[in-house]
């Protein structure tokens, strides 16, 4: 939605033949306006419609409506002398976006919103460049204007290339382990100096076209030299402050070219994009600041294993499945693992088999688990699990852990990890998680014995109460559903 939202602008600046509205058609504009405020209230009622799983698709309706609404409107502009562009545009867009957006799996989808993001922050630092352009020619550029249009192409150009970086630490096509070199902060703070200096300069003048493209230049560069450093499990963060980012640098637009749509909607994008942020630094216990230039997920001295291991426990599916089919409530904990694997869909056929059973099945869904905020809650619910199955809040899921006869985890590890409460020198300590070894026992179906995204061990696998079942998350789910079955058949 960020993308079109942002694309707006494009096609109403390059087709315009003035900046100011027109009066020569007030009936015109009357509902040009009318459908901007329409988009903006659909646009409020949508994000608040997302902060309930039960009514998020609503939200989503909401805003694409609100979308249409603000195309429409944008489409209305007195000054487009000619539709040419528009429809190649919309043809183009349509011809590479809808079978992108069909085909990109849920799993997927992290790195097809860092992209989308990309693309959304080109057109508006492209519009703010042009924008400037055509104001210093015409002598009508301002210290007001100059800051608008350099405050939007500086976070317009960050977003491009910071969203690229994401996109590719998340698809795999860089290494997701933080990239680091010594002296690392100093330079990116030294940037951000200079860009900042050179904005402030060419508020203070606004014919300095080099201050402009300094600003623009040093905004690209940063964006890559800001997330270099910081580790993929670290990308659902990352992508939702870039998000903050390019909304803020999309109301910038809205005020250079007297949009109000994009105004109200950057901000709201802005503003919601760093609350999230927030929340989601909150639920790893760490500041901004140490997600930003911790480089956390390096390799670490603390990877090594502190003291005598003991050897985790295994079990086999089928011994396991003979457990779960008679449990009278299990709770099921995903992480990445589950995603990468596409196992939701399995999980849920095994979910029905125990309730058919008569037991209780619930999920515990942490809010940074996965690869964007989220991201569990929409495969889980592409898979058709009932909202009211999962817990979200980590206290609430605990006390339900406390009662649980037995829980599941399904490729989570460092949401899962007891050294968070008990291990001051862990990086994961105090984090809020999960405790699965409270229950009756814990199966923990893992790939192998690798490490978490933290780079240190997980205690919880040597338990007395946990066994480890190896080997991929589908096909362990599968060899669960088969057992269960058969069980339930009586052979």
């Amino acid at each position: 939605m960020l993308a079109l939202l942002q694309a707006v602008p494009a096609v109403q600046d390059t087709l315009a033949v003035a900046h100011e509205a027109a009066a020569s058609d007030p009936i015109r504009s009357a509902i040009a306006q009318a459908t901007y405020l329409g988009a903006s209230v659909l646009f409020i009622l949508g994000l608040k419609s997302l902060t309930r799983p039960d009514s998020a698709r609503k939200g989503m309706q909401q805003a694409a409506m609100g979308m249409l609404f603000a195309v429409i409107g944008t489409l209305l502009n007195q000054h487009i002398i000619t539709y040419q562009w528009i429809i190649g545009g919309l043809v183009i867009g349509a011809i590479a976006g809808y079978p992108m957006a069909m085909k990109v799996p849920m799993t997927s989808m992290p790195q097809f919103i860092a992209f989308s993001h990309a693309f959304g922050a080109i057109a508006a630092t492209l519009v703010g460049v042009v924008e400037y352009r055509e104001l210093l020619h015409e002598g009508k550029l301002t210290s007001g204007l100059a800051g608008a249009l350099g405050f939007e192409v500086l976070f317009g150009a960050l977003t491009v290339t910071g969203s690229f970086m994401a996109f590719g630490k998340l698809q795999e096509l860089i290494t997701g382990r933080p990239i680091t070199f010594k002296g690392q902060n100093f330079f990116n703070i030294l940037l951000m100096a200079v860009a900042f200096g050179s904005f402030g300069y060419l508020i203070y003048q606004p014919e300095a076209v080099w201050a402009f493209y300094t600003v623009t230049g040093l905004a690209l560069f940063l964006g890559i030299s800001m997330v270099l450093p910081i580790g993929g499990g670290d990308m659902p963060v990352v992508v939702s402050l870039l998000n903050s980012y390019a909304g803020l640098a999309a109301a910038a637009t809205g005020f250079a070219i007297g949009n109000n749509v994009l105004i109200i909607a950057g901000a709201l994008e802005g503003a919601g994009g760093f609350i999230l942020s927030v929340m989601m630094s909150k639920a790893m216990n760490r500041s901004f600041g140490n997600v930003i230039f911790g480089a956390f997920g390096a390799p670490p001295a603390a990877a090594a294993a502190k003291g005598e291991q003991k050897e985790p426990k295994s079990i086999t599916a089928e011994d396991a499945a003979m457990q779960l089919a008679y449990a009278g409530s299990t709770v099921i904990i995903p992480g990445y693992g589950m995603a990468v694997a596409q196992a939701q869909h399995i999980c849920r056929e095994l979910h029905e088999l125990i309730q058919k059973k008569g037991g209780e099945v619930k999920y515990a869904i942490h809010p940074v688990a996965g690869r964007m905020p989220g991201h569990l809650n929409v495969i889980l619910a592409e898979a058709g699990i009932d909202y009211g199955a999962l817990l979200t809040d980590v206290d609430d899921a605990n006390r339900v852990l406390n009662s649980a006869d037995i829980v599941v985890v399904v490729g989570a590890n460092d949401i899962v990890n007891p050294d968070a409460d008990n291990d001051k020198s862990s990086p994961l300590y105090g984090m809020p998680i999960f405790r699965p070894w409270n229950a009756k026992v814990t199966y923990v179906i893992k790939r192998g014995k690798g490490v978490g995204f933290s780079g240190v061990e997980n205690p919880l696998f040597s338990l007395d109460t946990t066994r480890m079942i190896y080997g991929d998350a589908k096909g362990v789910l599968g060899t669960l559903v088969k057992e269960v079955k058969a069980l339930d058949e009586g052979h």
